[in-house]
């Protein structure tokens, strides 16, 4: 007689390790580089949202404009002028990386090695920018 249940001899082992507990995505490279490249564009949108804005004002009301750059020119808007640079550097490296793995032939065999370019150039052109306008807001704060 033919059972339908098979014996865990005759069960094939899993080819893959079983899903980490608590976590919702397997956390693959690809998957952090989609999660940023949506944050970098969402932030970057906000940025060019509020800047349509403030330079509306002018129209709107000279003093409420000169009273909104004046609050740019604080040392802590230099920190968020830094965290848009960042924002941008990566969406535009990493927008390059997509457009070369959607159009590009052999794009998906070599996306990590671009990831991992995008990486490289966003820290190379990152860092020096980040020791300038660092500095230029520890000298605004205390002097110099």
């Amino acid at each position: 007689m033919a059972s339908t249940t098979a014996s865990a001899a005759e069960v094939p082992q899993r080819a893959t390790a079983p899903r980490a507990k608590g976590r919702l995505y397997r956390g693959d490279l690809g998957m952090w580089s989609w999660v940023a490249h949506r944050i970098t564009g969402v932030l970057t949108f906000f940025f060019l949202f509020v800047h349509v804005l403030d330079t509306a004002l002018v129209r709107v009301s000279p003093n409420a404009y000169d009273t909104v750059i004046e609050t740019y020119k604080h040392p802590v808007m230099i920190l968020f002028e830094l965290g848009l640079l960042a924002a941008v550097l990566f969406h535009a490296f990493n927008g390059i990386r997509v457009m070369l793995v959607d159009f590009w032939a052999k794009g998906t065999k070599y996306q990590k090695p671009m990831l991992w370019t995008v990486v490289a150039l966003w820290l190379v052109l990152i860092i020096p920018a980040a020791i300038s306008l660092i500095s230029r807001a520890v000298t605004e704060v205390f002097g110099g």
